[in-house]
């Protein structure tokens, strides 16, 4: 079981469990979670109680390490399923296969490694946390994860944010005025800074666009910049996690998992 932890809201992660159990010692497993604890719970307690078939009967497993902060669960499920085929990834073809003598743990954490400075996967919000100390382990050298993905230690409790109750005397159609270009913002492309003194209103593309007029690497997506109104430096990945519902689902199924991925980053 696993403790509850630092709370996040609208939590969606991709996790690595490992067995502890002396017959099946060393094997992992790869799996997507709105919940981590209770999504453990089931793993070790078997198909019947939600658990993945080849997690059941061979426990038990710890979680060892969650990468979270992912936008919904369409950007999880992709994360998810290049982490467990790296070789069918057209993203990780350069990942290569298991060496001979490579742990099964240590090769997760190398293609890890791999995906997390890999777009466009790189280009979210994402935190890495390891949740038991005893499986931290360095990455390959070159292969550690970007200074912009923080890294954060222990147990994590998910739960849902309450969206806003209007009451018939509020006014819902308030309407902001982007500092950047003085048009009208809406709240789903609506961007703040993190001083809570700080009066900048802007569109998502507004303020990508102020914090890459300097950048000569021809990003579509800052990853750090000093805020237009207050000077304040800011990480890109911070004013996203500030921002909640900034990416919204799609109702096309026309790409897969990893393309809409791509079309997150292109978006913003």
């Amino acid at each position: 079981m696993m403790a509850e932890g630092a709370v996040v809201e609208d939590f969606y992660g991709v996790y690595l469990l490992f067995c502890t159990n002396p017959q099946y010692k060393g094997r992992t497993y790869i799996g997507y979670t709105v919940n981590p604890n209770r999504r453990l719970k089931q793993h070790n307690r078997g198909t019947k109680a939600g658990g993945a078939w080849k997690t059941s009967n061979k426990g038990p497993w710890e979680m060892a390490v969650l990468v979270h902060g992912f936008p919904n669960d369409i950007a999880a499920l992709g994360f998810e399923w290049a982490w467990q085929h790296p070789e069918r990834s057209r993203r990780l073809r350069s990942v290569g296969r298991k060496k001979a003598r490579e742990q099964k743990y240590g090769f997760c954490l190398r293609v890890l490694g791999h995906m997390l400075q890999t777009r466009p996967w790189c280009r979210l919000p994402l935190t890495l946390r390891w949740i038991d100390q005893k499986y931290i382990k360095d990455f390959p050298p070159g292969l550690e994860p970007p200074v912009h993905i923080p890294i954060a230690y222990g147990p994590v409790k998910s739960v849902k944010v309450k969206k806003p109750v209007y009451h018939e005397h509020e006014d819902k159609d308030i309407e902001d005025i982007c500092t950047l270009c003085r048009k009208v913002v809406e709240n789903s492309d609506k961007m703040r800074c993190l001083s809570s003194s700080c009066t900048l209103v802007a569109h998502i593309k507004c303020l990508a666009h102020e914090m890459l007029k300097d950048d000569t690497r021809g990003m579509l997506v800052p990853l750090e910049g000093n805020c237009p109104s207050c000077g304040i430096h800011v990480l890109w990945g911070d004013l996203v996690r500030l921002k909640r519902g900034c990416y919204q689902q799609k109702d096309s199924d026309d790409e897969d998992a990893e393309d809409w991925v791509d079309s997150l980053t292109q978006d913003s």
